[in-house]
């Protein structure tokens, strides 16, 4: 299993090669461009999500951000899948999203929170294989995303000038 910029994990694949490498690192640059471009607006639809992800790092700030203590988080709140990941077991909401749609650790939420839904594995693996096979088209390529998002507006009015440009800068070489 290889890992990707140490968080996404492209199971089935032994290795990344400089090439990949290279194409991964464009299709993480255009989603990451989104997370800089566009400001959350706090409507909490990501926060309804399965499998919330939390780094080994992260324990011990969330707790103390939830004002939990640490082993009531880690035995009432995570859970370890068989591969050694941690979720979260309380999701769908997610247990630290307030009544008014607002997260309650906000400051100290979980990378993958910070990240979604623009640097999430299923959107960059989408741009990755827009950006590398030609005849591809992105939007069929991300036609699941759910159009009552305001992120998702934000993605589908440039996805494919940005992808665009992604290929042509691979033809390149750059």
């Amino acid at each position: 299993m290889a890992v990707y910029r140490g968080k996404y994990i492209l199971e089935g694949l032994g290795d990344i090669s400089p090439e990949m490498m290279k194409d991964l690192d464009l299709a993480y640059g255009i989603c990451m461009g989104y997370r800089d471009e566009f400001e959350c607006k706090m409507c909490g639809k990501c926060c309804h999500q399965p499998n919330i992800i939390i780094q080994p790092q992260e324990v011990d700030r969330i707790s103390h951000a939830a004002g939990i203590p640490l082993y009531d988080f880690v035995s009432g709140y995570l859970r370890r899948t068989p591969d050694g990941r941690m979720l979260f077991t309380h999701t769908a909401p997610c247990a630290f999203l307030g009544k008014d749609n607002k997260c309650t650790i906000w400051e100290d939420r979980p990378e993958i929170c910070d990240d979604f839904p623009f640097a999430v594995s299923m959107f960059m693996s989408r741009v990755y294989l827009a950006i590398t096979n030609p005849g591809a088209d992105i939007m069929d390529l991300i036609s699941y995303m759910d159009d009552t998002w305001p992120c998702t507006k934000a993605i589908k009015s440039s996805i494919a000038e940005k992808v665009e440009c992604a290929r042509k800068a691979r033809a390149a070489g750059q």
